[in-house]
């Protein structure tokens, strides 16, 4: 009890239940003690009385750790969801049945290892959400070429350009992301909640996607316009572009309109990667600047998009253009206004 009452185990008035008192209740008394009364500290336990006791606690839908160092703790450790054992004085036994060993023998290392282990859950979540969010800018082009019936805005060599090209490095900085302010303050995950849930689908399929490919797409009609095309006329001259029989001043715009559209993709994945970076903390309480290799990302993967529109070869592989140069200044708005709209949801709908 007095241990108890100094580590912080208990705070209010400690109900001590020995092994030999546990021993006479039965397993459905002691899920009945486990699930209603607080305050608990067991004390004077035999290895059967602590297998018992964890079997107990999972029956009632807990989420068991437990810690220890000699051999009567190794049937608990087993047991347990996750089994804890001291690596320098612990003994053989109980090593090979935990599943953690605690090299240094300092319980300490099990709160860093806590905040580590959500800050990789964490930025999983970011790095999906990356991800997908522009999955769905390269799909509604082809959606849109059924239903308006035009020519595709983007090609498939331009979406390879993005999901093995622009998209990895920016991808790869957010796995980098250190764990956020407040982290071990946050209640622990249900077990039921998937890694990939509801909420991570609906803001990169229905929010951050669906914003890309709006803008992606109006910088592909945005490319026809320009030149005179309405949508009518869009519309005529498709089949000509399928067939690969168009001229070739039509074909010439038809691949500067659609590496507008990959362009416009990757400069709105500029602004999501500073959105993904938190699913509710604001890009301005984290800095811009304080993961660097981020911007080493963007650097990079302008660089591809640079190459492969001004460089003959690589217009022939990804069947891009040169951009005008008000089209390269029409590239600026997109990072700035998809991580507002982003900044906007996190003011009005987190959770306080």
């Amino acid at each position: 009890q007095a241990i108890a009452q100094q580590i912080g185990i208990v705070n209010q008035q400690v109900r001590v239940a020995t092994g030999e008192g546990m021993g006479h209740l039965s397993d459905a008394q002691l899920r009945q003690i486990l699930k209603y009364r607080s305050g608990l500290v067991f004390a004077r336990m035999s290895p059967e009385q602590k297998l018992r006791l964890v079997q107990a606690y999972k029956d009632i839908g807990e989420v068991v750790a437990v810690t220890g160092d000699g051999v009567n703790d190794a049937p608990a450790l087993r047991a347990a969801h996750i089994g804890i054992a001291m690596g320098l004085n612990g003994t053989d036994v109980a090593r090979e049945a935990a599943d953690i060993v605690l090299t240094d023998d300092n319980f300490a290392t099990i709160i860093s290892a806590v905040e580590q282990g959500r800050a990789v859950y964490q930025n999983i979540r970011k790095f999906i959400t990356y991800i997908l969010a522009s999955n769905v800018a390269e799909v509604v082009p082809f959606l849109l070429m059924v239903a308006l019936k035009i020519p595709p805005a983007l090609v498939i060599m331009q979406i390879l350009a993005v999901d093995l090209g622009t998209d990895m490095i920016p991808a790869l900085a957010l796995g980098t992301e250190a764990a956020e302010v407040g982290i071990m303050t946050q209640p622990p995950r249900k077990k039921s909640q998937n890694l990939l849930g509801r909420s991570l689908f609906f803001r990169a399929y229905c929010f951050l996607g669906l914003i890309e490919a709006a803008l992606g797409m109006i910088g592909f009609f945005i490319v026809w316009w320009s030149y005179g095309y309405s949508l009518a006329d869009l519309q005529a001259i498709t089949p000509n572009l399928l067939q690969h029989s168009a001229d070739a001043a039509t074909t010439a715009i038809y691949a500067q309109a659609t590496t507008m559209t990959l362009a416009v993709i990757v400069a709105c994945q500029d602004g999501n990667v500073f959105a993904c970076r938190s699913e509710n903390i604001s890009i301005f309480r984290l800095g811009f600047f304080s993961n660097p290799l981020i911007w080493v990302g963007i650097a990079t993967e302008w660089m591809l998009v640079i190459m492969i529109t001004k460089s003959a070869f690589f217009q022939n592989i990804f069947q891009t253009a040169p951009l005008a140069p008000w089209q390269w200044l029409l590239l600026i708005i997109c990072p700035p206004l998809i991580l507002g709209i982003d900044e906007l949801r996190k003011v009005f709908f987190t959770p306080r």
